[in-house]
């Protein structure tokens, strides 16, 4: 248990980082899932846009300190392989 001020002060900061990067985090999810959504369906257009979206939000991931540079940079060069393989 916290006892000094600082240390309760880290943990309500803690407690409200820690918020902040679940909803970044599922955020980015969204946008690869949308993407892989639009692969599934076999919309090449919609597939574009949609790798697009979710290569800006993973590398925004980055840039908010939620992922790191280099899983960012393996998460959105698996997801362009897909998408060339799909053409």
């Amino acid at each position: 248990m916290a006892n000094t001020p600082g240390s309760k002060k880290a943990i309500r900061t803690i407690a409200a980082r820690t918020a902040v990067n679940t909803a970044r985090r599922s955020r980015l999810r969204s946008y690869v899932r949308q993407f892989e959504e639009a692969l599934t369906t076999g919309d090449k257009a919609a597939a574009k846009t949609a790798f697009t979206k979710a290569e800006s939000e993973v590398m925004r991931g980055v840039s908010k300190g939620v992922l790191h540079k280099n899983t960012a940079s393996r998460k959105v060069s698996r997801l362009h392989a897909r998408l060339k393989a799909m053409a």
